[in-house]
């Protein structure tokens, strides 16, 4: 292909690298892409298939574009008017759109390093200015400036892969210090206790993404939504795909949503085992980082990363590893059952 007729920035960047997927996926330990080691409620696959019904006939017409009942369902769990909320496919499609609204091209768009990089590809493919804010040894934004005058400023709490989270206080100050938007992305705030909620009210520049695919157990639906001001939501009501979720993808986030018993008692075993792994990780030798997401962030005392993740490999069990100078002396390791875990820990041991 003559590539000349491709956009400059689109022919010459990298793109983002998702976690591996095995084929052979039922043969893995997989704890590389902090998906939720249990079903989604059950009343999600019951929704699907009422949804669907014996025909299969709800598929030839299109879904509710505006997703009206998600709206409604999301808006009451969080106390919001559903004027506030926009549903997504997947909070990767929200974070797009919020740079699509903001920042044209040549203007800058932020993101803490280390964290979710797909903040720098979004913003590569809008050919928007990338600026990235490093951390502290106390885990505050190093060199933050009393003024942000960047058009959008990323903020992950609970970070990814690290784990910590920012204090709301902090964020509250980091909020007022922004001329644009702060879009704060909590897709781990579930397994925290504690979110950011309250600063969307406080802040007529504080969005909130979240996702369904950590702590519902949906990374296969697609599904997430933000939170902001109405006239935030308006612009990328604007912008988004007219029938951005499918019929299924609703009825099931709709079940999801409404059985919070379920959702509860998994989220609490996940945590459980969390606290469990990471303590006797700490007694096998390991630097464990406190973490508030469904997975923990850890180092062997030889501050060797690869060679822990290739012995892992080998015994197919599949974690993270980054080539990141911050980071490849350690991994971030995802939570799954405790059997799970439990076998990691042992061959953790073995490997040394």
């Amino acid at each position: 292909m003559n590539t000349k007729i491709l956009r400059p920035n689109i022919d010459e960047m990298t793109g983002y690298t998702p976690g591996f997927q095995p084929p052979d996926i039922a043969s893995w330990i997989k704890l590389n892409t902090n998906e939720n080691p249990y079903p989604p409620s059950p009343k999600v696959k019951d929704a699907i298939l009422e949804e669907l019904g014996s025909s299969g006939a709800s598929l030839r017409t299109y879904p509710s574009a505006s997703s009206e009942k998600l709206r409604k369902v999301a808006g009451d769990l969080y106390g919001f008017d559903p004027s506030w909320i926009i549903m997504a496919n997947g909070s990767d499609e929200a974070l797009n759109n919020l740079i699509r609204a903001s920042a044209a091209e040549g203007e800058e768009v932020a993101y803490i390093h280390p964290s979710y990089s797909y903040y720098a590809t979004l913003a590569e493919i809008q050919g928007a200015k990338i600026r990235r804010f490093g951390l502290t040894d106390q885990f505050r934004i190093a060199d933050f400036p009393g003024r942000y005058n960047g058009k959008i400023f990323f903020v992950t709490t609970p970070n990814s892969p690290l784990g910590f989270s920012f204090p709301i206080d902090y964020l509250d100050e980091i909020a007022s210090r922004c001329d644009g938007l702060l879009v704060i992305d909590e897709a781990y705030a579930d397994f925290s206790g504690n979110n950011a909620l309250e600063l969307v009210k406080r802040h007529k520049n504080v969005v909130i993404t979240r996702t369904l695919s950590k702590s519902y157990a949906l990374a296969g639906m697609r599904l997430g939504f933000a939170i902001a001001r109405p006239e935030i939501i308006s612009a990328l009501d604007k912008i988004r795909d007219h029938y951005n979720l499918d019929r299924l993808a609703q009825a099931a986030c709709i079940a999801a949503l409404q059985d919070q018993t379920y959702f509860s008692e998994k989220l609490a075993q996940v945590i459980a085992t969390r606290d469990f792994f990471s303590s006797e990780l700490q007694k096998a030798g390991y630097e464990v980082l406190d973490s508030g997401g469904n997975f923990v962030f850890a180092s062997p005392s030889d501050l060797n990363g690869r060679r822990v993740y290739d012995a892992l490999y080998e015994r197919k069990i599949l974690v993270r590893h980054f080539t990141d100078p911050l980071l490849k002396h350690g991994l971030r390791i995802s939570i799954g059952t405790i059997e799970e875990m439990k076998h990691t820990l042992s061959t953790l041991k073995e490997i040394g």
